[in-house]
């Protein structure tokens, strides 16, 4: 297994660990998931969340660009058994309005979207539009120094100072101001990755357990805001206003 399967190996499992107690909290005084409670996976690709997610009773709608991966969802939807939880429909976050309809969605997750969209803003407002009031938004962006920092250690020093004037990379208070301005309240943020990152494979194999001390270490410092901001990856929770 490369590095870089590792290191996100941790991260993800962090990031469901994270969002599962997070919805189990938002959800404390709501009925219990059902096919019936609303989840949209924007983006979601092959469909790492929305299974996870469908088989705790949620119903998962991914929306996503690729033909190629929700074929594989799909796929992957019948291996797992949950074909009765989980549907596809190819669009982006400029369909989704049109796609589920406004006020429709219990629960919008939006990870690793707002990078590749033309207008994050747009995009925000979109998921606001669909979300119902007492709804919730998972949000996973990449962040702008961890970027720097990655490629200047690699020797790339003008494509470092490039992507630090890149107006249109995102910082920890950058996204919190985004996801405002669509009406959205940040109930917490955390960031994902900012020590496994940086973890050689080797020394993660030679010692027991370090794989899982890595993870409560990511974990324990995820909110503290100097590693936070020099996080790969920032999740935000959010609710409308």
């Amino acid at each position: 297994m490369t590095d870089r399967l590792r290191r996100r190996s941790v991260s993800q499992s962090f990031l469901l660990d994270l969002l599962l107690g997070q919805l189990r909290d938002w959800s404390a005084q709501r009925p219990a998931p059902t096919e019936e409670t609303r989840v949209v996976d924007l983006g979601g690709g092959t469909g790492v969340i929305a299974i996870s997610l469908a088989s705790l009773g949620y119903g998962v709608t991914v929306i996503d660009p690729s033909p190629d991966a929700l074929a594989s969802l799909e796929r992957r939807t019948r291996d797992a058994g949950l074909g009765g939880r989980i549907r596809a429909r190819q669009g982006d976050a400029g369909d989704l309005v049109e796609l589920i309809g406004r006020g429709s969605a219990d629960l919008v997750i939006c990870h690793r979207v707002l990078e590749v969209v033309d207008s994050p803003a747009a995009a925000l407002d979109s998921i606001a539009d669909v979300l119902v009031p007492d709804g919730a938004l998972s949000l996973v962006v990449s962040q702008r120094r961890s970027a720097v920092l990655s490629q200047a250690l690699a020797g790339h020093l003008a494509l470092a100072r490039r992507t630090w004037a890149d107006p249109d990379r995102f910082d920890h208070d950058q996204i919190l101001d985004l996801v405002a301005a669509a009406g959205l309240t940040p109930s917490a943020s955390h960031g994902l990755g900012a020590i496994a990152d940086h973890i050689p494979e080797a020394m993660i194999e030679a010692e027991s357990g370090a794989y899982e001390e890595l993870g409560r270490l990511e974990r324990e410092i995820s909110q503290d805001p100097a590693f936070r901001a020099l996080a790969p990856y920032l999740h935000v929770f959010a609710e409308p206003c």
